[in-house]
């Protein structure tokens, strides 16, 4: 099987995108933008460095996983080429899967549900790290470790993506997976820069987060169910 038939820029446009509007990262970042209000108050250019800088360190910290399950879906390389046809449409089922577990948030909502939201049992460890952030160094170097708890509710379409463009190899998968990533943490630049210019307040972001949570869920599900099904039908 051909790359041009194994992937598309659909496929890697659709779920980043899914990924992007998982709540989590969302919660995530509002914390970060509180803790450095917090300790500056009246010094918005650092609330505008330092969601940027969080950004960045999530941006480079998840090119490295992508790099990660590439190397680990090579190793199994030889497979790839004998039975690529089922290996693919196992990613595809586990995209429908994960799309499908979104898709049950949105009609029972549960608090840090399995394969779609950060572990209950995490989120006072990460509040007590990001707490700590009182600059954007600070928010740079704390953000590569946050992206370790961000894994469970975010690492399912990124293992659907990094498998479908593992047949490119390392190098030729880097310029997607730098791709991949910027529609990523788009949401978290615009949240950013609409706190900054003022048009919202940290607390209408999460307060409107909470309010859409269950869209949020259901945006990403179809997302995800559609890619799934597209890639066993062909589609895309």
């Amino acid at each position: 099987m051909v790359v041009s038939e194994t992937f598309t820029l659909g496929r890697i446009t659709l779920l980043a995108l899914a990924d992007s509007v998982n709540p989590c990262e969302i919660a995530v970042l509002t914390m970060v933008l509180v803790s450095i209000l917090l300790a500056n108050p009246r010094n918005k250019k650092k609330v505008l460095f330092a969601g940027l800088a969080f950004s960045l360190a999530v941006f480079i910290g998840y090119l490295a996983y992508g790099v990660i399950i590439i190397q680990f879906f090579k190793v199994f390389a030889e497979f790839l080429r004998e039975g690529s046809k089922y290996v693919y449409n196992g990613l595809a089922i586990l995209a429908m899967i994960i799309g499908a577990l979104n898709i049950k948030d949105f009609f029972f909502y549960k608090a840090g549900s399995f394969g779609t939201e950060m572990p209950i049992f995490m989120r006072p460890k990460v509040k007590k790290i990001i707490g700590n952030i009182t600059s954007p160094k600070s928010a740079f170097l704390i953000g590569f470790i946050v992206t370790l708890f961000l894994l469970p509710c975010t690492i399912g379409p990124y293992i659907v993506a990094s498998g479908l463009l593992s047949e490119l190899g390392t190098i030729g998968a880097i310029p997607w997976l730098l791709y991949y990533n910027l529609v990523f943490i788009l949401p978290m630049i615009v949240i950013t820069l609409i706190v900054y210019l003022g048009l919202a307040r940290v607390e209408d972001v999460s307060g409107w987060k909470e309010k859409n949570i269950r869209k949020l869920h259901l945006t990403a599900g179809i997302l995800l169910f559609l890619v799934g099904l597209g890639i066993i039908l062909g589609w895309i």
